[in-house]
Order: structure tokens, then C-alpha cells, then sequence
């Protein structure tokens, strides 16, 4: 079964500059160190969550430190902070 994780982030500021950023950097980045997918979505004027999926949880959980790292990058450059995050294992999907 896949395996997904969802982090929660609100910002200071909204740019089409961010949005370009995370498209061209922050998801190869992140599909580099295993993920499947990955898809940000803008919740609200200065919040979005990143929604990752992998093919199982023994890929998710390996690749959770480099992911850190690529978070902690992410808030050093841009004006943004994760509320939270959570993950689990694909029971249903379509």
C-alpha cells in the first residue's frame, strides 16, 4: 500500500516568485528522494499544505530525513513555517 504524508505551512507573504520556486526547485527535490508525487496546495491567502505520496511506507520513512533537510532549506528562504505534518498508509483511493 502507498504511503502519504501531509505538512501544513503558513507564510508571511504570497508571491508568483514563491509559487515558481516551489514548482522548479522544491518538488524535484523532493521526487529525488523518492516520492511518487507530490502536490502544494494553496488553503487560504498565506497558507498551503504539501500533500507527498510514496510507494509504500518503508520508502516514505527512508526518505524522511532528507526531506527535514529540505524543509529547514525551504524556511531559510522563504518567509514561511510548517504548523504541522502527519502521514499514514493509503487504505482508499481513486
Amino acid at each position: 500500500m502507498s504511503y502519504c504524508t501531509v505538512s501544513h505551512w503558513t507564510t508571511t507573504a504570497w508571491t508568483d516568485e514563491m509559487e515558481a520556486l516551489a514548482r522548479e526547485k522544491y518538488v524535484p527535490l523532493v521526487m529525488a528522494v523518492g516520492a511518487s508525487s507530490v502536490q502544494m496546495l494553496r488553503t487560504d491567502e498565506n497558507a498551503f499544505s504539501v500533500v507527498t505520496q510514496y510507494v509504500d511506507e518503508a520508502t516514505a520513512i527512508s526518505a524522511q530525513e532528507k526531506i527535514a533537510a529540505i524543509r529547514a532549506e525551504a524556511t531559510e528562504e522563504l518567509p514561511m513555517t510548517m504548523q504541522n505534518k502527519t502521514g499514514g498508509v493509503v487504505f482508499a483511493s481513486g
